[in-house]
């Protein structure tokens, strides 16, 4: 990693419009934190919207900002290659994760193909009843009229739940598996998160994949079960994935993080949404129908993922910018969901917002998201309850962002809930 940019260079303290264009440095985790990267990709999306920053805390790379552009370096994996890593960062060379989301094919798809089937429509089918129920049970334990943790309270707990279920984890441990989540990659090496010290994650991680190598060891030629430690355990490409620790704990976090930061932050983005436009609110009681376009809308509107990098394969160009072989390519989904030239009024949240689903929000090509449709299930689930039971979501405090260039999200969100 190369040496940390001096205090005077960090973004959030200047004024976008006027810093020069060669230093513009969208890895900056404050940016995040405070809400203010805005600014800075319109600028590049206007001005360069393929950006070379040689200097950052993660050492040189690309920025992709334009939403079409994402697409093409998305679904060229042979050009634009996810291995070895997805992060902007490099991972220490001591303690490198591998899992599918960090390989290309052919050993992509085997891998994902031994989990892929606890998303497919039979299974997300038979989830439901169970997603609503747990839904109901949450949201009704709510108070009304007084101060909660939104984030805490609704989804945390909601996603969490899921989680277990997908894992088939202790139910009575299910927060372990949040914690996990929170700090899979939140250092300063890897994100510009300040959570935890490397040292600490390699402990805590260890933690992890003692639990699940313990239900590793129960379900393994036991037959294929539904949960996601079963598939792995019984498929024949991954069934010897235990003996290797980085590829094992990397895929354990990928199936943690994936199936429960999307959701986790875009529940609570989506009360952002609807307090900053209150029109939308009026209009989604008005009519409830508009609930499955809307969860379109928020996840593009949040953009849960701040990022995915690449790196070049060979050398190539891209929006007439030459990159060189091994260079790192960033694809910074939360710009391309914000670009103007393909979504009308990209600022504004929606709710009935024409062709919502066209946005980056869970990438293209082979890496496309596989639990876009359980991800949209809750959340469609989430609103029809909420909607049943309270008339507004009401912010009653600034929400706490976290510090992070990966995962664009909330760690607090107070909020007052007014019955319906």
């Amino acid at each position: 990693m190369s040496a940390k940019v001096d205090d005077s260079a960090r973004m959030i303290d200047c004024d976008p419009a006027t810093v020069p264009l060669e230093d513009i440095d969208v890895s900056q985790a404050e940016l995040y934190e405070t809400d203010a990267h805005w600014a800075y990709f319109e600028r590049l999306r206007r001005e360069a919207p393929v950006h070379f920053c040689a200097h950052s805390d993660f050492g040189p790379f690309w920025s992709v900002t334009r939403f079409e552009d994402i697409i093409a370096v998305d679904k060229n994996h042979g050009t634009f290659s996810s291995e070895p890593n997805i992060l902007l960062a490099d991972q220490p060379e001591d303690f490198q994760l591998r899992s599918f989301i960090t390989m290309d094919p052919p050993q992509h798809e085997v891998e994902r193909g031994a989990v892929q089937d606890v998303v497919a429509p039979p299974n997300l089918k038979a989830l439901e009843p169970i997603i609503r129920e747990r839904v109901q049970h949450i949201l009704d334990d709510l108070p009304t009229g007084e101060t909660i943790d939104w984030v805490d309270r609704v989804s945390i707990e909601l996603t969490t739940q899921m989680l277990a279920t997908l894992f088939d984890f202790p139910f009575e441990q299910r927060r372990k598996l949040t914690y996990w989540s929170d700090i899979a990659v939140a250092t300063p090496e890897l994100t510009g998160s300040h959570k935890i010290t490397e040292e600490m994650r390699r402990t805590e991680l260890g933690q992890c994949v003692e639990a699940f190598a313990a239900l590793w060891q129960q379900r393994a030629g036991s037959g294929a079960g539904n949960d996601l430690i079963s598939m792995l355990a019984n498929t024949e490409g991954t069934r010897d994935m235990i003996s290797n620790p980085m590829k094992f704990l990397g895929t354990l976090l990928l199936l943690i993080v994936g199936g429960n930061d999307t959701t986790r932050n875009s529940i609570s983005g989506g009360v952002v949404a609807l307090n900053e436009f209150p029109d939308q609110f009026d209009k989604l009681r008005a009519n409830p129908d508009l609930i499955p376009n809307m969860v379109s809308e928020i996840i593009r509107w949040q953009s849960p993922v701040i990022h995915m990098r690449r790196t070049a394969t060979c050398d190539t160009e891209l929006g007439g910018q030459k990159i060189a072989r091994g260079d790192k390519v960033v694809m910074w989904y939360i710009s391309g969901n914000r670009d103007g030239g393909v979504i009308s009024d990209a600022d504004r949240f929606i709710i009935d917002r024409k062709r919502a689903r066209h946005h980056v929000a869970f990438g293209f090509g082979i890496h496309r998201c596989m639990g876009n449709r359980l991800a949209e299930m809750q959340l469609t689930i989430a609103w029809e309850e909420i909607l049943k039971r309270f008339a507004r979501v009401e912010l009653a405090g600034d929400p706490v962002r976290l510090c992070s260039n990966f995962i664009h999200g909330y760690s607090e969100l107070p909020v007052i809930l007014h019955p319906a």
